[in-house]
């Protein structure tokens, strides 16, 4: 028989549930995004007061809902609340808790660029892509969208996926020249891989800073978001063994791009430095990036020492 009163506890902090099989009520999980409710609780407590819960996607399970709770940090009134539902310990404020996983989310007010509407804002939009060389099959590749209000009003936004499609970063650029803060991201690690779920291991890969950078390469490219490259993407390359590297940072970045370089020719990977005097991939477009890529040689010791040198006299 369902516990009614856990039930309602449960949507308080979850959102309305789905009852699935048995006695199985279905959250949308919060520690993943996920288009589909995929956090399942037993609804049912046992003579232990166990409830047993899963999350399919994060695979985060437990035998209880305190086990539960003390996954999502919850405050001590919501522990004082279970516990008048069902006969469980009370909650101590000494008690280990594990550390809360945020699920990263698009803001509420994001719409799809591929859908066309008749207002200010998605004109600006579109113009201010076409502008940068952006295609509609970028749009629709990419799942590009914008912010009419909210936080992010006036802003393009490109998301980032998994390899099994959740939604691991997003970065923002304004379309209005006005605005003053031309670029909001998400205050998360960036220890993550960009475009994962597009990427083909067993081929050549392209490292470069930004989206629109990846997005003009187009073929097998990662945005590294920044200038750096974050531990998870370095093993994963490695781990792959991935044949060939090019590596395409701003003209700015030189230093950043030799020590990427020195990590993957240590480890006897193919590395080809693009060495762009100008301006950057996505300033070039798809045929000139791609050209440039196509006649970039490998990287040697002897050209990696010259650079080396060079960054010394400046």
């Amino acid at each position: 028989m369902k516990n009614i009163n856990l039930l309602q506890l449960l949507e308080s902090i979850l959102g309305k549930g789905k009852s699935t099989s048995g006695n199985n009520i279905a959250f949308f999980s919060p520690f993943v995004s996920h288009y589909k409710p995929k956090l399942e609780i037993d609804i049912n407590t046992t003579s232990n007061g166990e409830n047993p819960w899963h999350c399919w996607i994060s695979d985060k399970k437990g035998r209880s809902i305190v086990s539960l709770f003390k996954q999502l940090n919850l405050s001590k009134d919501k522990f004082d609340q279970l516990s008048r539902i069902i006969d469980v310990a009370k909650y101590r404020t000494n008690t280990p808790i594990t550390e809360k996983v945020i699920a990263l989310q698009l803001p509420d007010e994001y719409k799809p660029l591929w859908i066309s509407k008749v207002s200010p804002d998605y004109r600006n939009a579109i113009h201010y892509l076409k502008n940068r060389g952006v295609t509609i099959f970028d749009i629709l590749k990419y799942r590009i969208g914008y912010c009419e209000s909210g936080q992010y009003s006036g802003k393009i936004l490109i998301p980032s996926y998994d390899e099994d499609g959740q939604l691991n970063y997003f970065v923002s650029r304004a379309y209005y020249k006005s605005d003053t803060q031309k670029h909001k991201n998400p205050n998360i690690s960036k220890d993550i891989i960009g475009f994962d779920m597009m990427i083909n291991w067993s081929e050549p890969i392209v490292l470069c800073e930004g989206a629109f950078d990846a997005i003009a390469v187009k073929r097998n490219a990662i945005p590294l978001f920044g200038k750096i490259i974050q531990p998870a993407l370095q093993k994963k390359i490695i781990e792959k063994r991935v044949r060939d590297i090019y590596i395409c940072l701003d003209l700015d970045a030189i230093k950043n791009a030799l020590t990427i370089a020195e990590k993957f020719m240590a480890e006897g990977l193919n590395v080809h430095l693009i060495e762009i005097q100008e301006a950057d991939a996505s300033e070039l477009g798809f045929l000139t990036i791609n050209k440039i890529i196509e006649q970039t040689p490998e990287l040697t010791f002897n050209r990696l020492m010259e650079l080396r040198m060079s960054l010394l006299w400046k």
